[in-house]
């Protein structure tokens, strides 16, 4: 026997059945979360603090349940060190790492070319460019010799064609210390960089020419020649592009889920603002110069306690800075021993001759300081003039008076009484009493000599609570 359902009950089923199938549509979305991505911007040279801040995200990122990290990269190269810190920790992240140059008009030279072969994906914008990684020579000088290029710049006859060693070449024509330094820092990064190559299955023949002969090329040439994986306009494109591929991240295969992304761009926090400051090579120097001034102003001075505070602080802001910057202990020594001459002049007389030297090997070592021909990371000239002309002024001119001053007569105690004059009370031969001072001292004078009230007399030195003094007119 059928039932017929009443006109209300039927219309609350159907709701019930509605808000069934919502749930279900719900559920079924909510079992595909949303991925995490977080994106990390690096603009400029690549140095202490850029590579600190990447680190520190990507380890964070490890912990974070992050799909993906996205590097995007503009950059004209940068330390060494630094570089190869970032790589290593790209090479250790169990995080896929996508390094994207852009926007339009970035590039990637030097250091950033070595990072994008590093990454797991390697993408660019339209309008950019990655290459240009001969290294640069280090402590100045000409540039690294460059096969094929001008003779006056190679150390041998016949060009390194083979990428090896070339310790055939150095068998037929020996060549200056200077060239067999500079082919070893070729080497070593030609092999660094195909090395990633072959671990990321990226072209390992341009590799090798970015290097040895600054070779450069455009976003659609680097995916035409396996340099890079994606040529995406945007940040969206790039995450649609790389959606299911499969790298391997920390020795684990793991397959890029960002179909539905929520990206998270991650702030640079004040460890990045702060290690940004003073690994500036022209901040650190003046940190460093700083530090110094003020232990040298708290040693002749000690007891105030604000040169040291300031010294200390500065010194260890300035040492810090430049154990993470390329530096040139020879130069260091030398900024020491000008500052320590120049302060020699002004306690010891040598008619100029430790000042100049001073100041000759303040410069000299302000010049060599920095170990690296890198733009980014050379102290300014004008910085340098203007450190030197200071410590000249302080050092010769500030302490030389000061220690001046400290030759004056002193103004307290009973070593100010010296030299000052008194006056007789009463008449006394031998020994009476004088005023001197606001107050009545008893006083003693040579023998024989007679002292006449209200006479003035000259005090030559001071014993106990006795003043000795002798006539006005006897006085030298």
């Amino acid at each position: 026997m059928s039932r017929v359902l009443r006109p209300g009950l039927r219309s609350r089923l159907q709701c019930a059945l509605g808000a069934i199938a919502w749930c279900g549509v719900l559920f079924a979305a909510s079992t595909h979360a949303a991925s995490n991505v977080w994106l990390v911007e690096l603009e400029g040279a690549i140095g202490p603090a850029s590579a600190d801040y990447f680190i520190r995200t990507l380890e964070r990122a490890d912990g974070q349940d992050v799909n993906l990290l996205v590097l995007r990269l503009d950059t004209p190269g940068g330390l060494d060190k630094s570089m190869r810190g970032m790589i290593k920790a790209i090479l250790a992240s169990p995080v896929p790492v996508a390094t994207y140059v852009a926007p339009n008009g970035s590039r990637a030279a030097s250091a950033g070319t070595y990072i994008m072969y590093a990454s797991h994906i390697a993408a660019m914008a339209p309008a950019t460019n990655i290459g240009s990684s001969t290294p640069v020579n280090i402590g100045g000088g000409s540039p690294l010799p460059i096969p094929g290029g001008p003779p006056a710049e190679q150390d041998d006859p016949a060009p390194e064609e083979s990428g090896e060693s070339g310790e055939a070449e150095d068998e037929q024509a020996p060549a200056p210390a200077a060239g067999a330094l500079d082919r070893k820092v070729v080497n070593d990064a030609v092999s660094y960089i195909k090395g990633l190559a072959e671990l990321r299955g990226r072209n390992a023949q341009w590799a090798e020419a970015t290097v040895r002969d600054a070779a450069n090329l455009t976003a659609t040439e680097a995916l035409a020649a396996n340099v890079i994986d994606v040529v995406a306009e945007d940040l969206p494109a790039l995450l649609a592009a790389v959606d299911g591929r499969t790298v391997s991240a920390g020795g684990v295969d793991v397959t890029v889920d960002t179909s539905a992304p929520n990206v998270t761009f991650i702030e640079p926090d004040w460890r990045y603002e702060l290690l940004g400051v003073i690994t500036d090579p022209n901040v650190a120097y003046i940190l460093l110069m700083i530090g110094i001034y003020g232990l040298i102003l708290e040693f002749y001075n000690p007891g105030i306690g604000i040169g040291a505070v300031v010294g200390v602080i500065c010194l260890l802001l300035g040492a810090f800075a430049l154990q993470m910057l390329p530096i040139n202990y020879a130069g260091l020594a030398l900024i020491v021993v000008g500052i320590g001459l120049l302060a020699a002049e002004a306690f010891t007389p040598s008619f100029g001759l430790f000042g100049v030297g001073g100041g000759v090997a303040f410069v000299t070592g302000s010049i060599m300081l920095m170990d690296t021909d890198l733009p980014a990371y050379q102290l300014s000239l004008p910085v340098i003039a203007a450190a030197t002309v200071f410590s000249v002024l302080i050092l010769v001119f500030a302490l030389g008076a000061a220690i001046r001053a400290r030759r004056l007569r002193a103004a307290t105690g009973k070593e100010s009484m010296v030299g000052g004059t008194a006056r007789v009370v009463a008449d006394f031969t031998g020994e009476g009493r004088v005023r001197a001072f606001g107050e009545v001292w008893q006083a003693r004078g040579g023998a024989g000599v007679v002292f006449e009230t209200n006479s003035r007399v000259i005090i030559t030195a001071v014993d106990g609570l006795c003043l000795l003094v002798e006539p006005l007119e006897n006085a030298p």
